[in-house]
């Protein structure tokens, strides 16, 4: 599984890093997370606002910062 978090490094950013890590650990699931900070490269991703959550290809989250519950809805949904 691959993860990239959208965002430029503001605070908001830092946390969905974390609560991904944290929802990863919860699950016991095995993943490369990846920061995307270059403004570049997140726009070719079509979202309108930071942080983003990119999983497996598919944005799933942007311009919020889930909790790690809904985060781990998302990473189970992606595993199905």
């Amino acid at each position: 599984m691959e993860i990239k978090v959208l965002g430029t490094g503001c605070p908001n950013c830092k946390r969905l890093e974390k609560r991904t890590r944290e929802a990863l650990a919860t699950m016991g699931v095995k993943a490369t997370i990846t920061k995307v900070t270059e403004m570049t490269d997140i726009m070719t991703y079509d979202i309108v606002a930071t942080p983003g959550l990119v999983i497996d290809g598919k944005v799933v989250s942007s311009g919020r910062v889930p909790a790690v519950s809904e985060i781990r809805s998302m990473i189970a949904t992606a595993l199905s």
